[in-house]
């Protein structure tokens, strides 16, 4: 299956209107210095800002980027080189694979590099991704840079639902990302090259989920061999756990805890007062982990125990 990482993605679906606002405002000398994208996980927030930072670094390319389509030319320079990682006007950060949080040396390192004279005159860009993993330390470095920004330089931040300090949601003017359900099932149908009703059933469909994460779980069960048009959310979340299939990958991990919620909220027409302490109970442990990012092996064991064989 295709690689949807956001830096690859040559055509923006379904955010055409945030899009143009944003290009509006740059069009108007008017856009903010400090951008955070927020939404759920999934939506194409992360795409959406490096659609807008091709379309601002490539105006005098010979592939510059199509606005009337949302797309971008493969052919395009500024593409190439943020795609090889040597482009001067984006610097991006984003927590590492092996790391629980976006760590200090990160945002030392990008106050280094904005130290650092400008190969050109376009305007930087500053694109952070996941900002609800900024520790303690790193959010009041980031703090520090955000309130006296150097001129023509711009900060996008992505923030997916979460909650992260006042002191940096109001130093920046906040774009709130939102997509209906047949939006999502229209890109994540487009994402799968028109195959989404032929691989994942609409038992599973009905529970509100983003495009990226509708692919995710499409390519995590192509890998894995799961069977989406004859697997309930039951079963999923059954088979998911007693194989231990959340670790192989951080993707399924990550929105499995949605899974766990849309199956309380199933069975909320037949609530007891014992699943009803239950249902509070998974949904506080399920906050604390988040949080706190802890280990997460014991709330699904104790899931699958208490909620799913129970």
């Amino acid at each position: 299956m295709k690689n949807i990482e956001p830096v690859n993605q040559t055509k923006l679906f379904g955010l055409d209107e945030y899009f143009n606002e944003l290009v509006s405002l740059d069009k108007n000398d008017k856009l903010p210095n400090k951008i955070m994208l927020s939404g759920p996980k999934g939506q194409g927030k992360s795409t959406l800002a490096y659609h807008f930072v091709n379309y601002i670094l490539s105006k005098e390319e010979e592939f510059k980027y199509d606005i009337s389509n949302f797309e971008i030319n493969p052919e395009n320079r500024t593409f190439k080189t943020i795609l090889n990682k040597s482009n001067p006007n984006l610097i991006s950060i984003n927590i590492y694979d092996d790391k629980k949080f976006i760590d200090i040396n990160q945002i030392r390192e990008l106050i280094l590099n904005l130290k650092k004279s400008s190969f050109n005159d376009k305007p930087k860009f500053i694109l952070i991704d996941n900002i609800e993993f900024l520790n303690a330390s790193s959010v009041n470095a980031l703090l520090k840079i955000l309130e006296e920004p150097s001129e023509n330089i711009f900060f996008i931040l992505i923030n997916n639902n979460k909650k992260i300090l006042s002191t940096l949601l109001s130093r920046c003017i906040n774009f709130k990302i939102f997509l209906s359900n047949k939006d999502s099932l229209n890109i994540a149908d487009k994402l799968l090259d028109g195959n989404l009703s032929n691989i994942v059933n609409t038992n599973l469909l009905n529970y509100y989920l983003s495009p990226g994460n509708i692919y995710i779980l499409a390519k995590f069960a192509n890998e894995n061999n799961y069977d989406l048009l004859n697997l309930d959310l039951k079963n999923l979340l059954k088979k998911i756990i007693s194989n231990n299939d959340y670790k192989k990958d951080s993707s399924i991990s990550y929105f499995i805890y949605d899974f766990l919620e849309f199956y309380f909220y199933k069975i909320n027409s037949s609530l007891t007062s014992k699943v009803y302490d239950d249902y509070i109970y998974f949904l506080k442990r399920i906050s604390e982990i988040r949080k706190f990012n802890l280990d997460e092996e014991s709330l699904f064991i104790e899931f699958k125990d208490k909620v799913l064989n129970g």
